[in-house]
């Protein structure tokens, strides 16, 4: 076991740079965990709508939908939640910008057009994956959660009994033995509890990163003829780049497919509707001539997602691609990413995310108030040096050469830290003491 102190000082200086980070991860992350619900509730006003007919076609829906936005172009039109609520047609206004156009299936009367970006989870998730700092603050993000992976496992090597006399401290907090006790008690139990989770939705948030997502999405590439497809995006460019193949392959001119191709929309919605696919259900036009029309059912529970293609001059399904028909690779990671969302197993997904956040914002508390407690005047607080420094540990050594090769950002960052402290921090008198870092 690495000496103690110099895993509290790795646990401290880890701390340090995450806290803010992790709280926010956790505030926003809770949100987006009900972004279903949240969009139920916007939407609360075209989901149940008061019908007395027959429903128009999907083509003539979406003709409307083109009329009410000029110069647009489909994407993509949605199924319509039940037979009651409003069609939904996803275009690219004509500069460049999305927006969703919801008409009655009956009167083709257009209800709303809405930006999806400006929707309550969008703006949540935006600061959940890049704090509104674009790449910059995705890699920010990326970092901290790299740092947060090694904020729980030198927590959890802090926290390991020592001599214990019995489960208090351990595994609930002392409460009769004065504040100093009770707040590191309540660290200590609140960690062991919730790091499970912690690393659980730390580990799985990697695939949608810049460095670490390209990274893996690189290693998998090597030796593949043909270009890797994944069912999430990596970092803030790739999900701007499937806007932009969106928007630049969507018809060219916004009229129907029908005119382009022998089959339409209602050609491909007839052989939908008995399948019962998980909604959203989104049916794409061909990109281009001779393209088949795509259909994807793109619910947050990964598991339910299923692709079907069919042809454009026959109108027969062509192609079939049910979760359990894509690799073991994706099928791992898509089950992580829909339980991360909250959206695996239903409602108590979502609870147990809430619970692992509200975990995560103790600990983050619970931190700054020691902290604030037992800092000295004038310096950082950082855990004091020994007067004779104990070896590094070779597990210790091991450790951080595994993370760091696991986790390139936080390797890079390790190096980097390493070198200022002995090239810049130690040889400054002042900083070094407030920091409480040895002379060289």
């Amino acid at each position: 076991m690495p000496d103690y102190r110099t895993l509290w000082r790795w646990h401290f200086y880890a701390g340090l740079f995450c806290i803010p980070f992790v709280a926010v991860l956790a505030l926003t992350g809770s949100v987006y965990l009900f972004k279903p619900q949240l969009e139920a509730f916007a939407d609360r006003d075209v989901r149940t709508l008061s019908l007395s007919g027959q429903a128009t076609s999907a083509t003539a829906q979406v003709a409307a939908a083109l009329q009410a936005v000029p110069g647009a172009r489909v994407t993509a039109y949605e199924l319509p939640w039940t037979p009651a609520s409003a069609a939904r047609v996803h275009v690219v206004r004509a500069q460049g910008a999305k927006a969703i156009v919801y008409v009655h299936p009956e009167s083709l009367a257009v209800l709303k057009v809405i930006d999806p970006d400006t929707r309550v989870a969008e703006f949540v998730k935006d600061i959940h994956g890049e704090l509104l700092l674009g790449r910059t603050g995705a890699i920010l993000v990326e970092l901290a959660a790299c740092w947060a992976i090694v904020m729980v496992i030198t927590g959890l090597c802090l926290w390991w009994p020592r001599g214990a006399s019995g489960l208090a401290g351990v595994l609930y907090p002392r409460l009769h033995r004065g504040s100093r006790v009770l707040w590191r008690d309540v660290h200590a139990v609140t960690g062991v509890w919730v790091s499970g989770l912690a690393l659980f939705l730390l580990l799985t948030g990697l695939p949608w990163t810049t460095v670490w997502g390209g990274a893996f999405k690189a290693v998998r590439s090597l030796g593949s003829p043909v270009a890797i497809k994944q069912d999430w995006h990596t970092g803030h460019e790739g999900e701007q780049a499937a806007h932009q193949h969106a928007m630049g392959t969507a018809l060219a001119d916004g009229a129907e497919a029908a005119a382009a191709t022998p089959i339409g929309y209602d050609a491909v919605v007839g052989q939908l509707l008995p399948l019962h696919l998980a909604s959203p259900v989104l049916v794409q036009p061909p990109r281009k001539a001779g393209a088949p029309w795509v259909v994807k059912a793109e619910s947050q529970n990964r598991p339910e997602r299923v692709e079907l293609r069919f042809d454009a001059v026959t109108g027969n399904r062509s192609y079939l691609e049910r979760f359990e028909d894509r690799p073991v690779v994706d099928r791992v990671v898509g089950i992580g990413v829909a339980a991360h969302e909250g959206q695996l197993f239903g409602l108590f997904n979502q609870l147990l995310g809430v619970v692992t956040a509200l975990g995560l914002l103790t600990l983050c508390g619970s931190a700054v108030v020691m902290w604030w407690r037992r800092r000295p005047d004038g310096v950082l607080g950082a855990p004091p040096v020994p007067a004779v420094p104990a070896p590094v540990g070779r597990a210790l050594v091991v450790l951080i050469c595994v993370l760091g090769v696991l986790l390139p950002l936080l390797g890079a960052a390790l190096v980097a830290v390493a070198l200022l402290e002995r090239l810049v921090l130690r040889s400054r008198r002042g900083l070094r003491s407030w920091l409480g870092l040895r002379a060289v």
